[in-house]
């Protein structure tokens, strides 16, 4: 269950974006959903999307692959990003960087315990294209994290 969503902030800087969450869950679980295929095909992307099982590469080691194909529900559109993993520290921060997008796209995601069995979520992106700051794209992004608030909280009414 998430206690606590931030707005989308403003863009901290130019081509910079950071969004903080608050979940109520251990630090653990959201980094191994953040990490794991079976979890990321819940929730990842944005609404009117999904990202099937099969359209998830995840190897968790420094300079390993992170790829996803997204689908869009209404058209059947692919969308696919592919990124490597830059730094793995489990549970405390994952970065990985989408080499094809313009100035490398870099997504540093950490969590921390805030010791009360909830975690902070702190996802810093930078070089950010401007067109990826647009207001439709930050919404869908939010969109996303939105699905990923949703998830947890049914892993934490499910008990997992």
């Amino acid at each position: 269950m998430t206690d606590t969503t931030s707005p989308t902030s403003p863009p901290t800087a130019l081509g910079e974006l950071t969004i903080v969450r608050t979940h109520a869950a251990p630090p653990e679980l959201l980094f191994d959903c953040m990490t794991t295929p079976a979890h990321l095909a819940r929730f990842w992307g944005p609404k009117g999307s999904t990202t099937p099982v099969g359209n998830i590469t995840v190897d968790l080691r420094p300079g390993g692959a992170f790829e996803t194909v997204m689908v869009s529900d209404d058209d059947g559109t692919e969308y696919s990003m592919h990124a490597l993993y830059v730094t793995i520290e489990r549970p405390t921060r994952l970065v990985f960087t989408e080499r094809d997008v313009e100035g490398g796209l870099t997504t540093t995601v950490t969590f921390r315990d805030l010791g009360d069995g909830r975690t902070e979520v702190t996802t810093h992106q930078t070089n950010v294209p401007t067109e990826y700051l647009t207001p439709e794209n930050r919404a869908g992004f939010e969109s996303s994290l939105d699905r990923f608030d949703d998830y947890v909280a049914e892993l934490g009414a499910a008990g997992s």
